[in-house]
């Protein structure tokens, strides 16, 4: 069972696919991640734009908008979790703020508007990180000063792009979370 941890749909249940497929973020490990973000060097999550990458339930990106984000943009290419996501979606009544892209977030299209925050959360141990951090470098998805919010196995050694630096990370169990920024080019 997952539910979202706080703000105005706070305690509602999400809906989860059949099978073992999905590994949907603990609401322990969400409500500690929300947490950290309330930290001045991260934007605003009120009236953010937010990214689910490898979403799963969508659990993430319902959860920044049950804290105030305007929008998010869910990419997942399961179909079964596409149509979980579109499920908790409705249930909530989010169909406003959101999109959801039925594909790979390893080849991700241009953005016309980059995203204040990127959560992704890739099947551990399968080679995705890297490609996917590419990806949204390439593709315009991260504003200037967002915040990509990586979740990997404590013991992946994923290389993150040289354009990327590492600001923070935590590890709890078997899961690490990353944070990363585009590195400051100015003077």
């Amino acid at each position: 069972m997952s539910r979202i941890v706080a703000g105005i749909h706070r305690g509602r249940r999400l809906n989860m696919p059949k099978g073992k497929d999905v590994r949907p973020t603990t609401d322990r490990m969400r409500e500690r991640l929300f947490s950290m973000l309330m930290h001045s060097r991260y934007p605003d999550i009120i009236d953010a734009r937010v990214a689910d990458l490898y979403a799963g339930t969508g659990a993430l990106g319902l959860e920044a908008l049950s804290r105030g984000a305007a929008h998010t943009t869910f990419v997942e290419k399961a179909r079964s979790s596409v149509d979980t996501i579109n499920s908790n979606i409705a249930l909530l009544k989010l169909e406003k703020e959101t999109k959801v892209i039925s594909g790979s977030a390893r080849t991700l299209p241009k953005s016309s508007t980059p995203f204040d925050f990127i959560f992704m959360d890739p099947p551990y141990r399968q080679g995705h990180v890297t490609p996917t951090l590419e990806s949204i470098l390439d593709s315009n998805w991260l504003a200037e000063g967002g915040v990509i919010i990586c979740e990997l196995a404590a013991d992946d050694d994923s290389i993150f792009p040289d354009a990327l630096d590492l600001i923070d990370e935590r590890t709890q169990g078997q899961q690490r979370i990353v944070f990363l920024m585009r590195k400051n080019t100015e003077g």
